[in-house]
């Protein structure tokens, strides 16, 4: 599955992560350092196996986690409709 940002939504990185601001409803979301490498890899073209191996190499966390987080924080971005299939 390709992602990419909806085009409403617009994104600034900072020392902390990233914001994204819905351009649509003003909402915004700033994800933590890594979820930010998540997001990054997802909508680079990453699919979510290659964005757990990702965390996996940056951070102590084993495959399920990583896993579980990928797609917890992908959900996430589908239902708050900050992503879309490209």
């Amino acid at each position: 599955m390709t992602l990419r940002l909806h085009p409403d939504v617009s994104t600034v990185d900072t020392e902390y992560g990233t914001v994204l601001l819905n351009g649509r409803d003003g909402r915004y979301w700033q994800l933590n350092a890594s979820a930010t490498l998540t997001f990054h890899a997802l909508v680079g073209g990453s699919t979510v196996q290659e964005a757990a191996e990702r965390l996996m190499a940056t951070y102590d966390v084993d495959e399920p986690h990583a896993r579980a987080d990928v797609e917890q924080l992908l959900a996430g971005l589908q239902q708050a409709k900050v992503v879309e299939q490209a």
